[in-house]
């Protein structure tokens, strides 16, 4: 039984949402998302909330109640507050610039890096070593990061390449005489 599908998602102030079928819009003072929900869940307004429930007590219903209850949720939490992942740069030389819409890397390989910034993600390089994405849809914030740490990982034993802000890095001890 899932807890999370339990609780409806509260739509705050300022907040605007409407539910069509299994189409949920949310609009709020950052923008506005929409997402369809599967067929196993039924998704209605009640007091200011959005409440999700299953059709029915079947397996695969009850597995995507907490999921869609958990989509909503962030799409509620992105039109207000949005979101944000910090990426850090370590390694002699690597570096990141920002050109326009376009990030250019630096890191170690015999060319510059280009990663062209999708539309509706905003990227900022506060320091060479440090890239902070922003933006309201959580998954599309997710996957810029992993895009751009796909680009030189770090490597286990001088930790050398992008990776998370505060992620901790398995290390290796070197070769001994």
């Amino acid at each position: 039984m899932s807890r999370i599908g339990k609780k409806a998602v509260p739509v705050p102030a300022g907040v605007t949402a409407s539910i069509n079928g299994q189409h949920v819009s949310v609009k709020g003072p950052k923008g506005e998302l929409k997402q369809v929900l599967n067929d196993f869940v039924l998704v209605s307004m009640q007091e200011g909330a959005i409440k999700v429930d299953p059709k029915d007590q079947t397996k695969l219903s009850r597995s995507s109640w907490g999921l869609s209850r958990t989509l909503v949720a962030n799409m509620v939490q992105g039109v207000t507050a949005g979101y944000s992942k910090t990426l850090e740069i370590n390694g002699v030389g690597y570096r990141a610039a920002l050109n326009g819409k376009v990030l250019q890397l630096n890191l170690g390989y015999s060319h510059d890096v280009n990663y062209a910034v999708p539309e509706g993600i905003e990227i900022k390089v506060p320091k060479p070593t440090e890239i902070v994405i922003s933006g309201i849809d959580k998954q599309r914030v997710g996957q810029v990061a992993a895009e751009i740490r796909e680009y030189r990982g770090p490597e286990p034993y001088k930790g050398k390449g992008v990776k998370y802000a505060g992620e901790k890095i398995f290390r290796k001890e070197g070769k001994k005489k």
